[in-house]
């Protein structure tokens, strides 16, 4: 099957829109093939208001969102990989989903990495389902 983020952000974004709401995207800038504002990552993430007042030609495909938007008045093409969106939630109330890894997507972390204590972590069990609660 296809992955299943692409199909969320574009309906939460939608559905933030139809609440009146601003739908902002958390964004992990490390990930290969992300272009946005280097000067405006902090902590290797960056967080975009994606609203059709910020932003001109947002296209949400299914394997990357792009748009151009302004930064500091300097118009700059945005490209974010649909792997590398790791939230979308309304700025007024903060609702909207995290993601997690999906079954077929390279895990940015990649299986058997350091966590940092010197200890490698554990693979992943291949194919078992996982769900998550969106209030």
């Amino acid at each position: 099957m296809t992955a299943s983020r692409p199909y969320l952000v574009r309906a939460f974004n939608e559905w933030i829109l139809d609440n009146h709401c601003t739908p902002y995207i958390l964004v992990d800038a490390g990930v290969q093939g992300v272009q946005v504002p280097a000067e405006h990552v902090a902590n290797g993430q960056i967080v975009l208001n994606i609203s059709p007042s910020a932003v001109k030609g947002l296209m949400i495909g299914n394997s990357a969102l792009e748009f151009n938007a302004r930064f500091g008045g300097v118009p700059m093409q945005v490209s974010v990989p649909m792997v590398a969106v790791l939230a979308i939630y309304a700025r007024e109330n903060g609702e909207g989903m995290v993601f997690g890894s999906e079954p077929g997507t390279p895990d940015p972390d990649g299986p058997g990495t350091d966590s940092g204590d010197g200890q490698s972590q554990p693979e992943r069990p291949s194919g078992k389902p996982s769900l998550k609660v969106v209030k």
